[in-house]
């Protein structure tokens, strides 16, 4: 009898109870194998959509994305989550791993936050145990991710209120508070709040998410090398759709990451009809409580951008400089022969301003 036809003839008399228990203790305790034990907790982990979400947020923040684009979509009882970002990204041997137990790339480093401990090798495999499917729809080492999650409603649930959007605020005494259901638009917002310094959140329907990468795409990669891109694998997740020449192929780089939409839609983004989307930090809205609250307000739900010492630069100011800074390169770009359109990329650390131009040569 082969090994496999042994199992089925044990698993027919006894049922499955010897693939899960370990040592029958007697009066009715047993000692759960280990595989039984992590089912259980991946089952217990996830209660909701917004359980999901969050622990994507989480994952993305942990490998390093500065930038996270959530595309959200539901049919009848289907909920679809797309979550893209530019982070470390996932080798393609890793794309099946990676949701299985205890595999992590936090060997030496465990992130503690709000929502509790991260980085144990648990948290896409608890995704994986409650949702429908779960996969990697694009990624590659230093290229970032797109992953999709796709559950039912009926299995698992989430607030029945979607539309709503938190009101945050702060108290006499300066403490922060956020109202509202605890939908997805408020654990999104709670996440992109709490870590503004660090990370750009981005949320709304795969068109709007669509939208949001092209302008940030076009911004970021110069002509020369769109127009001599030939493999959009070459880009990272985040920027491939800046190679659409039309509107059919618009569709199909976006289904490439995860993102599905009519040919139609794709037009009205290329066209400039359909607009990216703000940061989910620059939409929280504040509502003044106590003598502080506008102090507090003004310090904190402005788009900035911030280092760890706390320098803060607001957008419009951010804005202005990386225009005099466009402008300043064109005539070093016009001597040079390098491509005169690149925006520059403005970021604040801990050690200072940092100012990167992409050094292209024309053609």
């Amino acid at each position: 009898m082969t090994g496999q036809s042994l199992t089925s003839f044990i698993e027919e008399v006894c049922g499955d109870s010897h693939l899960r228990v370990e040592d029958d203790l007697g009066g009715g305790f047993v000692r759960l194998r280990s595989a039984e034990a992590e089912r259980r907790q991946a089952k217990h982990d996830i209660r909701s959509t917004e359980d999901i979400v969050i622990e994507m947020l989480r994952n993305a923040r942990d490998a390093g994305a500065r930038s996270i684009f959530v595309a959200l979509s539901r049919e009848g009882s289907v909920r679809k989550i797309c979550m893209i970002d530019d982070g470390a990204g996932v080798p393609e041997a890793m794309r099946g791993a990676i949701f299985e137990p205890r595999v992590t790339s936090k060997l030496d480093t465990m992130h503690v936050d709000k929502w509790g401990v991260h980085g144990r090798g648990m948290a896409l495999f608890s995704i994986a145990e409650n949702a429908e499917s779960a996969y990697v729809v694009a990624s590659a080492a230093g290229m970032g991710a797109s992953l999709a999650v796709v559950t039912d409603l009926g299995r698992l649930p989430e607030k029945t209120d979607q539309s709503s959007s938190p009101v945050f605020s702060y108290s006499e005494t300066g403490e922060l508070q956020v109202r509202g259901p605890r939908n997805i638009n408020r654990i999104t917002a709670e996440f992109a709040f709490e870590h503004r310094d660090a990370v750009s959140v981005y949320s709304g329907s795969p068109t709007d998410i669509a939208a949001t990468l092209y302008e940030y795409a076009n911004a970021t990669v110069s002509a020369n090398t769109r127009a001599f891109t030939a493999d959009p694998e070459e880009l990272p997740v985040v920027k491939r759709l800046c190679l659409a020449v039309d509107p059919a192929g618009f569709v199909e780089l976006a289904r490439g990451i995860g993102l599905e939409m009519s040919e139609r839609s794709a037009r009205r983004i290329m066209d400039g009809s359909i607009r990216g989307l703000e940061s989910v930090a620059e939409t929280i809205a504040f509502e003044q409580r106590g003598p502080s609250a506008k102090k507090n307000r003004s310090a904190s739900s402005k788009a900035l951008s911030v280092d760890p010492r706390g320098l803060k630069i607001e957008q419009s100011d951010m804005a202005a400089f990386s225009e005099k800074l466009q402008r300043a390169f064109s005539d070093l770009a016009e001597q040079y022969y390098l491509e005169p359109g690149v925006q520059p990329e403005v970021r604040v650390a801990r050690d200072g301003i940092h100012v990167n131009f992409p050094l292209l040569k024309l053609l």
